[in-house]
């Protein structure tokens, strides 16, 4: 049974399932980040063994670890997602890599009885470089240089896709300005064999310190066998400090001159002889050697550990299948929420459409073109049929020829005595009125339209003038003229 059927354990958002690898001082877990309308994404989640988690010295460490890889943004570079807390634990979000340690990469070289391929080993350590380089630049929130020096770069600390780049990870060790963990005095951190003489020493490190360390990582890539490999840690030590150290290429005959003097310069002892900074030391190496396209590293990658990446992505198709997200109403998130045709629109609460028109724009907003259309057409069309009941009823009730004249309206201005700006009050029953506050009986509206009938439609002759004047000079309106 794979770790994926076995139950997992919340810590916050994300899912921890089954271990992927393990270290000195932490276990990498598969993980799977979750959240609302059904996101998820599969992680890397560091998690502190137990026995350390009660050490402040420790958690100073894991905690240095995930600030500082946050501060280097670099595609050579793992990034940190998170840092959690749950309960005494803490753990740290990775992103995961669909890949293998360049460790277990080797191993796999090694015992099939290949070697990785010059351009290969070239083209990863480009990519470490460039990673390292980044690193050693990294600034704080306020721009001032960390001064990163990883202090623990090693082929367990270089992790190459399918995709084909290869990215440094596991700042736990390394050294920084304002790191919440020191080294103490004499204190040696990191893997023996693959530093460089002066952190051996426990001499100040520098960048440089990391060119070396790679440069024994490119050595033992291009060989297929460990540089300083004694079975005590003083023969170990002695080498480093002493022993002599011999091209790639007295151990690998198709190893290229330019490659060998490019690795060679980078294992010098003397620090002003070596390479001054891991972009020199990549520059050097693309500009004087071949080395192989992303493909090429993608599709050794797929070769060498075909075995163990299908065992893995069996593990994250099953983590994948199991069902995490817990179904959260967008409504309680955006407020007044309207689900469409073409997804969630999400609106302010509080907002409300005003008029019919208005509310066909907000429903057309969420709508296809043509729904839209039908939406707002309707709603003109019911606000075409109001206005026209209403002037129904007011034409009903304008007066005839045969009702009493109106009160006259006198003015000086002409426009008052020409036909259009005539105005008739209609008479009202007195059990419908409205008590009429005290001023002149002078009602002004606005002109009433005709109805659109057939009768009307046509005006007959005898409408020009379309009023009769009577004996008292006041002129009225002929029916059906108006």
């Amino acid at each position: 049974m794979t770790e994926a059927n076995e139950s997992h354990r919340r810590v916050g958002r994300y899912a921890l399932f089954g271990p992927i690898a393990a270290g000195g001082m932490a276990v990498v877990h598969f993980g799977r980040q979750t959240g609302i309308v059904g996101f998820s994404r599969v992680v890397a989640i560091k998690r502190m063994h137990a026995q350390y988690a009660g050490s402040s010295e420790f958690v100073a460490a894991f905690l240095d670890e995930a600030r500082l890889a946050s501060r280097v943004q670099h595609p050579n570079v793992l990034p940190v997602l998170d840092v959690v807390r749950d309960g005494d634990e803490l753990f740290i979000v990775m992103e995961y890599v669909n890949g293998e340690a360049l460790s277990e990469l080797l191993r796999a070289s090694r015992d099939s009885g290949e070697r990785v391929p010059a351009r290969v080993a070239t083209a990863i350590l480009i990519d470490v470089l460039h990673g390292l380089h980044a690193a050693h630049e990294a600034k704080s929130e306020k721009g001032a240089p960390l001064g990163i020096v990883h202090r623990d770069v090693s082929p367990h600390n270089v992790m190459v896709g399918v995709d084909g780049a290869a990215r440094v990870l596991d700042f736990g060790v390394a050294r920084a300005a304002g790191r919440l963990q020191t080294t103490r005095a004499g204190q040696v951190k990191g893997k023996v064999a693959y530093m460089s003489p002066e952190q051996v020493l426990a001499n100040e490190v520098t960048r440089q310190s990391d060119v070396y360390s790679a440069g024994v990582v490119l050595w033992e890539t291009l060989s297929g066998r460990r540089l300083f490999h004694k079975e005590s840690a003083g023969g170990v030590l002695y080498d480093i400090l002493e022993g002599p150290i011999d091209p790639p290429s007295k151990h690998r005959a198709d190893v290229p001159p330019a490659l060998d003097a490019i690795a060679m310069r980078a294992l010098e002892r003397n620090v002003r002889v070596r390479w001054s900074t891991a972009r020199d030391f990549a520059l050097a190496l693309e500009r004087e050697t071949e080395h192989a396209t992303s493909s090429e590293v993608g599709a050794w990658v797929e070769k060498v550990a075909h075995a163990a990446l299908e065992k893995r992505r069996a593990e994250v198709e099953e983590i994948e299948r199991i069902s995490l997200v817990d179904p959260i109403p967008v409504r309680s998130i955006a407020g007044d929420v309207t689900e469409t045709d073409a997804g969630v629109v999400a609106a302010p609460q509080g907002v409300r459409a005003t008029s019919a028109v208005a509310g066909a724009r907000s429903e057309a907003a969420g709508r296809g073109p043509a729904r839209a259309i039908a939406i707002a057409a309707g709603a003109i069309a019911l606000a075409a049929i109001g206005v026209y009941a209403f002037l129904a009823r007011a034409s009903k009730e304008a007066p005839s020829s045969t009702s009493p004249p109106p009160p006259a309206v006198t003015s000086s201005s002409p426009a008052a005595a020409a036909p259009s700006a005539i105005v008739a009050a209609a008479p009202v029953s007195a059990s419908t009125a409205p008590p009429l506050p005290p001023t002149p009986p002078i009602v002004t509206a606005a002109r009433v339209p005709p109805r659109a009938s057939a009768s009307t439609s046509v005006k007959p002759p005898s409408c020009d003038p379309p009023w009769i004047e009577g004996a008292d000079g006041i002129r009225r309106p002929k029916q059906g003229c108006y």
